[in-house]
């Protein structure tokens, strides 16, 4: 599948969570909805990958945590705000 319509499958899954539960959840609620929509979708998803880095002889096996890997290529990193600003 190519990256535009990978990533509109994602978004109108974001805003049919959105409509539904709305602002101000915690992140990891987001993530496991998230999840579950896009594979109620037939897409492959991995949540909370690491990601390692190297700096010359320093090697950090977990420099990153990604969220949500969609289809190998996709990297979704999921931020929420509190709604009593």
């Amino acid at each position: 599948m190519d990256m535009n319509s990978l990533t509109g499958i994602v978004l109108d899954a974001c805003i049919k969570i959105h409509t539904h539960i709305g602002p101000g959840c915690f992140e990891r609620v987001y993530e496991e909805v998230l999840n579950h929509e896009l594979i109620k979708r037939k897409l492959w998803v991995e949540r909370q990958v690491l990601m390692a880095i190297s700096f010359e002889q320093l090697f950090i096996d977990d420099a990153y945590k990604i969220d949500l890997l969609i289809d190998h290529k996709l990297i979704i990193e999921i931020k929420s705000i509190s709604n009593r600003l």
